[in-house]
C-alpha cells in the first residue's frame, strides 16, 4: 500500500496523509473529502500533471487543484518585495466560489482610482480576507467579473453570449471601472432592438380578439392600426382612445360604446357601422366616410362627438337621434338623410354643410354656425328659436 500528503493547490499547510489505492478518480475522490474542495487534477511538488495512478510513489507529496493552474507552494511564505515587484506579483482572486488568476499589476495599473486597485496597490492596504487557499475573498459574481478583468488586461469590452450587459454594468460601477462604464451604456444602448411603429395588421388584431373573453375589455389605447381592415369585426366596448386608426377599414364593423376619445380616424371607412353609444370626444375623423352609420341606441345611451373634428365627412342617411354634437366641427360635412332629431349641435360649426332631407326636430342649434349650409327638403320645419345665428 503507497500512502501520499495532499495539500490544495500552492498551500503547504494543512496537509492531509492519505492511502492510494484503486484509479486517479478513486484519489481525487479522496482528495475531494479531505480537502473540502472539488478536486478535479493532482500535481506534483514541481508542477508536473499526475494523469496516472501508477505515476505515484510512496510517501509522495502531492497538490490538488480544482480547475486552476499550479501554483508554486515555495512563493506561499515569501515576502510580495522578493517577487518580481510588489505591481507584478501573481493573486488569486476568489470572486462567488470561482477563482481568477491575474497580477497586481492588471488589477492596479488600468484603473487607478477604481475600487479594485486600492484594494490590490499595497499588501494588506485594504484588509482583504483570504481563503484557506490564500485566495482573495471577494463576493460578486463571476459572470459578470470576468468581462471586467479581461477588459483591464487588453483594454477590449468582450462579453460572452448570454451574459447580461446590465449586470457587467452594474459590476463596473461597483468597482469603479470608470472607462468601462461608457463602453458598456454604449453597447446596452447598441444591443435594444429598434423600435417598432409598424401599424397592428387585421391578423394580429384577430389573434387578440380570439384570446380576450368576452365580458373583458380590450385596452388597445394608443395603439396603430393605421390602414388596417377591421371591417365587419366585434369591437364592442374596446378601449380605442388616442389609438392611430387613420385610413382604417371599419365598415360594417360594431363599435357599440367603444371608447375612440382623441383617436385619429381621418380618411378612415365605417360605412354602415354600428357607433351606439360610442365615444369619440375631441376625436379627429377628418375626411372620413360614415355613410349609413346607426349612431342611435334604443336603450337611450347617447354617443357623445363632442368636440370632434369632423371637416368634411359623409355621413349620408345616418341614424343619429339624440347624438351630441357640440362644438364639434362639420364645415363641408355631407349630412344629406340623416335623422339628427333631439341631436345637441349647440356651438358646432356647420358652414357649407348639406343638411337636405335632415330631421331636425328639437335640434339644439343655439349658437351653431349655419353659414352656406343648405337645409332643402326638410323632413319637419327648422323652428328659428332652434337658431339664433
Amino acid at each position: 500500500m503507497r500512502r501520499v500528503t495532499l495539500f490544495v493547490n500552492g498551500s503547504p499547510r494543512n496537509g492531509k496523509v492519505v492511502a492510494v489505492y484503486g484509479t486517479l478518480s478513486d484519489l481525487l475522490s479522496v482528495a475531494s473529502s479531505k480537502l473540502g474542495i472539488k478536486a478535479t487534477s493532482v500535481y506534483n511538488g514541481k508542477g508536473g500533471l499526475i494523469d496516472d495512478i501508477a505515476l505515484i510513489r510512496d510517501d509522495d507529496v502531492l497538490f490538488v487543484c480544482e480547475g486552476e493552474p499550479f501554483i508554486d507552494p515555495q512563493t506561499d511564505g515569501r515576502p510580495h518585495e522578493e517577487l518580481t515587484g510588489s505591481h507584478t506579483d501573481w493573486l488569486t482572486l476568489n470572486v462567488g466560489g470561482r477563482y481568477f488568476t491575474t497580477t497586481r499589476s492588471t488589477l492596479v495599473n488600468k484603473e487607478p482610482d477604481s475600487m479594485l486597485a486600492h484594494m490590490f496597490k499595497d499588501k494588506d492596504a485594504w484588509g482583504n480576507k483570504q481563503d484557506h487557499r490564500g485566495a482573495f475573498l471577494i463576493d460578486r459574481s463571476p459572470e459578470y467579473f470576468e468581462p471586467i478583468l479581461n477588459y483591464l488586461r487588453h483594454g477590449q469590452l468582450i462579453v460572452n453570449d448570454g451574459i447580461n450587459l446590465l449586470g457587467v454594468l452594474e459590476e463596473a460601477r461597483f468597482f469603479g471601472i470608470d472607462s468601462l462604464i461608457e463602453h458598456l451604456e454604449i453597447a446596452i444602448k447598441n444591443s435594444q432592438p429598434a423600435e417598432d411603429h409598424s401599424p397592428i395588421s387585421r391578423k394580429e388584431f384577430v389573434r387578440f380578439l380570439l384570446a380576450t373573453p368576452t365580458k373583458s375589455e380590450l385596452r388597445c389605447q394608443g395603439l396603430n392600426f393605421s390602414g388596417a381592415d377591421l371591417s365587419r369585426l366585434d369591437l364592442r366596448y374596446i378601449n380605442f382612445k388616442m389609438a392611430n386608426l387613420s385610413r382604417c377599414n371599419l365598415a360594417h364593423a360594431n363599435l357599440c360604446c367603444a371608447n375612440l376619445e382623441r383617436a385619429d380616424l381621418s380618411g378612415s371607412v365605417l360605412d354602415c357601422a354600428n357607433l351606439q353609444g360610442v365615444k369619440m370626444l375631441c376625436s379627429n375623423a377628418e375626411g372620413a366616410s360614415l355613410k349609413g352609420c346607426n349612431f342611435e341606441d334604443p336603450s337611450g345611451l347617447k354617443a357623445n362627438l363632442e368636440g370632434a373634428n369632423l371637416k368634411g365627412v359623409d355621413m349620408e342617411g345616418s341614424q343619429m337621434t339624440g347624438i351630441n354634437l357640440r362644438v364639434a366641427t362639420l364645415k363641408n360635412a355631407k349630412l344629406k338623410n340623416c335623422n339628427l332629431r333631439g341631436a345637441t349641435l349647440a356651438g358646432t360649426d356647420l358652414e357649407n354643410c348639406d343638411l337636405s332631407g335632415c330631421d331636425l326636430q328639437e335640434a339644439n342649434l343655439r349658437g351653431s354656425n349655419v353659414k352656406g349650409a343648405i337645409f332643402e327638403e326638410m323632413l319637419t320645419p327648422l323652428h328659428m328659436s332652434q337658431s339664433v345665428r
